[in-house]
């Protein structure tokens, strides 16, 4: 089987338990087609570069998936029909990473990334 990270991003206007409710539903669709979740992730309410569909933010999730192409091809077909879904991106990776996203490790810190203290003196 190959090994894929998947992130989707849910309207703004969702709660977290109703994200949480959609994850579980998309995470059944893997599951049900012969495909594993290895990691799921919630990011949480972020803004957008630009607006999608009039939102300016979204609910981001991801997905570390073991599984067959079928899954893949299934999820983003559902994903597709759903309105509550923005956009979603599926990418194949070589090996899952099981450590959490850098995404999540530099907000917890409350870690600005690499702006440092420019400017300030």
């Amino acid at each position: 089987m190959a090994y894929y990270e998947h992130v989707f991003i849910a309207r703004q206007d969702m709660s977290p338990a109703q994200v949480e409710a959609l994850t579980e539903t998309l995470a059944k669709i893997v599951t049900d087609n012969g495909g594993k979740i290895a990691k799921s992730e919630y990011w949480g309410l972020r803004n957008l570069q630009y607006r999608i569909r009039k939102n300016r933010k979204g609910h981001y999730s991801l997905f570390n998936i073991d599984g067959p192409a079928g899954a893949i091809q299934e999820l983003e077909r559902q994903e597709k029909i759903n309105d509550d879904i923005l956009r979603a991106l599926t990418v194949r990776v070589e090996k899952l990473d099981p450590e959490p996203s850098p995404v999540l490790s530099r907000r917890d810190r409350g870690d600005k990334g690499d702006r440092g203290d420019r400017g300030r003196r």
